[in-house]
């Protein structure tokens, strides 16, 4: 007789939430890194994502917390990486999501630029490119950081265009400086440092970063898969193949090299890594205490159980933590929650499933609202919400923060 894998019910892959991903109150982290160990990395194409998620996350939310990581300890750093998407990874992770994952976007992104430079701008070939790299990156040694606007004074080639979309409506310029850079860092030369003005703007210097170590590609996905799974498992093979980016074939070799053990999940086959197959199990990476209520002390299962609530910024790694999402979001609340290319807005989370979604307002006031009824629960939900707003508001302070991709219901609770 075959024997049947384990089940893990949705409910206990919610109540995973609670704990892996540090959003019961019992569970949040002391530091910024804690935060980043936890979720593997933390979503950065908008710079207000990784404030707001890992202030969701923290005991003691505070943007200076997260601006220590990101500049002055430089604990954390941003890739080009997953799914093309900036992630912001701890330093000792870098070089596994370096070499699985951001090295062979890097070039990819090199071709495609070079084929941007011979369709729409003059005078550019692979020879000068690597030429204004270079000058790019020997200005950077002498000046410490600049902003692209102030390296196009010591390397005028980056004020140069490029044609994008030539004949097309849509078609328009852009700087070779911008372009450049970003190759630069999704290469690993260069990173982006403490922004001008407020820790939400776009306006950011550049600095050299030293180079990582090359790691074998194998071991490097195995890795990312093993830190993967211990926190986003039980998950399918097809969550793994889209939060990575990689090929099915990749997919499935990472997974054999952690030894990925079959469990049953209510939309099908799913995987864990080994001892981690049974309910309430706690398979996390290295399983470090994360928990800064009780230094070095677990919270008991109870204090894990008990009701949470949650209010997580647009494009959140748990919001985004799978392809096959209808365990935790109901597919209904999609496209009010969600813009046209996929990008989640804030979410309201009530015991680790969304029911809803919340904005700030110009003059600063939090506001939400409920997408699902929540019966008998709405009373104590409402009041686990409006304490986290409060929370939130508390240290966001009179920092405004409007989300890169806008929602239907973002827009609509700010009008």
């Amino acid at each position: 007789m075959t024997r049947q894998p384990p089940f893990l019910s949705d409910e206990e892959r919610r109540s995973r939430l609670a704990r892996r991903h540090l959003l019961a109150p019992a569970h949040r982290a002391a530091t910024v890194e804690q935060v980043a160990e936890a979720m593997v990395g933390l979503h950065a194409t908008d710079p207000a994502t990784v404030y707001l998620s890992a202030g969701a996350r923290l005991a003691r939310p505070a943007a200076a917390e997260v601006e220590r990581a990101l500049y002055e300890d430089v604990s954390l750093v941003k890739l080009l990486s997953m799914r093309r998407t900036i992630f912001a990874v701890t330093e000792e992770f870098a070089p596994y999501v370096s070499s699985s994952t951001a090295r062979a976007i890097a070039v990819k992104e090199r071709a495609t630029l070079v084929k941007h430079l011979r369709e729409g701008a003059e005078g550019w070939d692979e020879p000068r490119l690597a030429a204004t790299e270079q000058a790019v990156l020997a200005a950077l040694a002498a000046r410490g950081e600049a902003t692209t606007t102030e390296l196009s004074a010591a390397v005028p080639a980056l004020r140069e265009t490029i044609l994008m979309a030539p004949g097309k409506p849509y078609e328009a310029r852009q700087s070779v400086g911008s372009r450049l850079l970003r190759l630069l860092a999704s290469d690993g030369h260069v990173r982006r440092c403490r922004p001008r003005g407020s820790w939400v703007s776009s306006s950011y210097p550049w600095a050299l970063v030293p180079q990582w170590p090359d790691l074998p590609v194998r071991e490097a996905k195995a890795e990312v898969v093993r830190r993967w799974l211990a926190a986003f498992g039980p998950a399918t093979v097809e969550d793994v193949k889209w939060w990575t980016g990689w090929t099915l074939g990749d997919t499935r070799k990472a997974l054999a090299d952690v030894g990925a053990v079959e469990v049953g999940l209510s939309n099908g086959p799913g995987l864990v890594l080994p001892g981690d197959e049974r309910p309430g199990g706690e398979q996390a990476v290295g399983e470090q205490a994360i928990g800064s209520q009780a230094d070095g002390d677990q919270a008991d299962e109870q204090r894990a159980d008990e009701p949470w609530a949650a209010l997580l910024p647009g494009l959140d790694p748990t919001v985004l933590g799978w392809r096959g999402r209808d365990w935790y979001l109901d597919p209904a609340q999609v496209p009010a929650l969600f813009d046209r290319a996929g990008n989640p807005g804030p979410t309201v989370w009530w015991r680790g499933r969304v029911v809803g979604g919340w904005a700030q307002r110009a003059d600063g006031e939090l506001v939400w609202r409920l997408l699902t009824d929540l019966g008998t629960e709405a009373e104590p939900a409402g009041r686990a919400i409006a304490a986290e707003a409060e929370r939130l508001a508390g240290w966001l302070g009179q920092v405004r923060v409007t989300p890169r991709f806008r929602t239907p219901l973002e827009r609509e609770l700010t009008s």
